[in-house]
C-alpha cells in the first residue's frame, strides 16, 4: 500500500492529514498488543469530516499507515517536539494511555525506525514539499493546514479536558499574523464550543517545519477534540448528529485561510 493519498486542488492551500491511516503491515502488526492494534490513538475519520475542503479547491494529502508505523508529524531524528512535556516517539512504543504498542522485545531499534523513515515518512512528506512548492509557484503563496483530532481527554499531556477547537501556529511563528488572528477569533466565537490559541498543542513537525511566512508558506494546525463529532470509545463511529454541529464551524476555518491574501 501507498503510503498516501493526494488529491490535487484548485486554490493555494493543502489540507494535510497525517494521522488519518489505519494500516499496519500485517507482519508488523503481529509484533503488536492486541491493544495496540485497536489503533485507539487514531486521528479518527478527518478525512471524511473535512471532506467539503475539496468541494472549496483545497488539495488534500492523507495519509494510510497508522501512527504506530510511524508518526509523520515527528521530526525524523526523534528530536522532541515539546520540551518538559511528556513527548510521542517517532516510532511509538506505547499509546497515548502509556499501555505498550509492542510484545515484549519487539519494539523497533534503531536501523528499523531509518527504513520505515524512508520507506513512510519521508515519501509523505516528499509530496507535502513538492505541493507547497507548486502552489508557491503558481499563486505565489501557499497555505498548510495540518489537521488532527485527539480524544477529550488524555491525561498523558492534559491534567483535564481538552478544548474543543486546539489551534496552533508555533507561537504565532508560523503563519503571517493577518492570517492566524481571523482564524483565531472564528475558533474563539465558534460557540458553544471551547477554544485554545497556541495553548498545549502548538503544532507538530509538520507545521513548524514548513510554516514560513516569510518564505510565503503559511501553516497552521488545528487539534480537534474527538467528542466532538464521534463516540470516543471503540468501535470509534462517527456521530451524524455531533458532526453536523461541528462542521460548520470547520468550514468557516478553511474558507478564512482561503479569503487571506499576504501583503
Amino acid at each position: 500500500m501507498e503510503p498516501y493519498r493526494f488529491h490535487p486542488g484548485t486554490t493555494p492551500l493543502l489540507v494535510s492529514c497525517p494521522h488519518v491511516g489505519t494500516h499496519i503491515p500485517p507482519a508488523l502488526a503481529a509484533r503488536m498488543t492486541a491493544e495496540a492494534q485497536e489503533l485507539a490513538d487514531t486521528d479518527w475519520h478527518i478525512e471524511r469530516l473535512y471532506d467539503f475542503a475539496r468541494d472549496l479547491g483545497a488539495s488534500m494529502l492523507v495519509a494510510t499507515h497508522s501512527r504506530y508505523v510511524i508518526d509523520l508529524n515527528r521530526p525524523p531524528d526523534g528530536s522532541v517536539l515539546y520540551a518538559n512535556a511528556n513527548n510521542t516517539e517517532l516510532c511509538p512504543t506505547t499509546r497515548f494511555d502509556l499501555k505498550p504498542v509492542y510484545r515484549d522485545g519487539e519494539a523497533p531499534g534503531e536501523a528499523e525506525i531509518k527504513t520505515r523513515v524512508d520507506r513512510y515518512w519521508r515519501p509523505y512528506h516528499d509530496r507535502l514539499v513538492a505541493e507547497l512548492q507548486r502552489l508557491k509557484a503558481r499563486f505565489g503563496y501557499a497555505l498548510l493546514f495540518d489537521a488532527h483530532s485527539i480524544a477529550s481527554m488524555v491525561p498523558r499531556f492534559h491534567p483535564t479536558k481538552l478544548w474543543d477547537l486546539n489551534l496552533g501556529s508555533a507561537d504565532g511563528t508560523s503563519a503571517a499574523k493577518a492570517l492566524i488572528e481571523p482564524v483565531a477569533k472564528a475558533c474563539r466565537s465558534a460557540n458553544p464550543y471551547t477554544a485554545a490559541i497556541d495553548g498545549r498543542f502548538k503544532g507538530g513537525h509538520i507545521t513548524r517545519a514548513y510554516g514560513r511566512p516569510a518564505e510565503g508558506v503559511h501553516a497552521i494546525q488545528l487539534e480537534l477534540s474527538q467528542a466532538s463529532y464521534m463516540e470516543e470509545a471503540p468501535p470509534y463511529r462517527w456521530r451524524d448528529d455531533l458532526a453536523d454541529g461541528i462542521r460548520p464551524t470547520l468550514r468557516r476555518l478553511i474558507e478564512t485561510m482561503l479569503a487571506f491574501r499576504p501583503r
